[in-house]
């Protein structure tokens, strides 16, 4: 199942413009609270499929019953350029369970590369309900090797995959190469190209680059 935030009309594209604008983005601050801020949307998007249960509080005036979360979802994220997103996830999940990914393109000389999972770190994920967050779906291979590595601590019973902004490849690839139960496919765009470099066009740019200042 896929589903695309920016096909709505939500201050949700507020957000994205500010993400792609070249102008804005020289300012990583703004650039990185944004993401933040995304993703604290998508959380809230995402809760409203989740499992509930009322529970009975007690106010200074009498007892009010109220559902809430019966589980709350494990955070995943894909270091580096994930991180702004697992705040703004944290913000609204903020009793979850957290688990981490690193995930890096390995370049060759010839300009090609393949992606390289170095770390995986979480607690027990068998029958749990998982967010797994990025970014940027480009050829989508790191988020498909992220979440085969989250499999090392257990088999979840639904899996969420976030990212900011997607390519058509991107999501093909997740179509065909993660199950089709079981996951769900949440973004805020999806664009056409990809760039012979695996570069989302017109998308933003580096967004690890942009949150985090460039790498060597």
């Amino acid at each position: 199942m896929i589903r695309n935030l920016g096909v709505q009309t939500s201050v949700f594209n507020q957000y994205l413009a500010e993400i792609r604008d070249s102008v804005i983005q020289s300012d990583p601050m703004r650039f990185r609270k944004n993401m933040e801020r995304m993703a604290s949307i998508f959380a809230y998007e995402i809760s409203k499929g989740m499992v509930y249960h009322s529970i009975e509080v007690t106010t200074p005036l009498g007892v009010a019953e109220v559902p809430v979360l019966k589980e709350y979802p494990v955070l995943a994220t894909i270091l580096r350029a994930g991180l702004p997103m697992h705040t703004g996830m944290l913000n609204v999940f903020d009793k979850s369970e957290n688990a981490f990914v690193s995930a890096y393109r390995k370049h060759r000389k010839d300009g090609t590369f393949d992606v390289q999972v170095e770390y995986v770190s979480g607690p027990q994920l068998t029958d749990r309900i998982v967010i797994l967050s990025d970014p940027m779906l480009a050829t989508g291979a790191s988020l498909v090797l992220s979440y085969k590595a989250l499999l090392t601590k257990g088999r979840p019973k639904h899996t969420h995959i976030v990212t900011l902004i997607a390519s058509m490849q991107g999501v093909e690839y997740i179509r065909k190469n993660l199950p089709s139960e079981g996951v769900t496919l949440w973004v805020g765009a999806i664009d056409d190209e990809l760039t012979a470099q695996s570069y989302i066009v017109p998308g933003l740019g580096d967004a690890g680059d942009l949150a985090f200042g460039p790498k060597i």
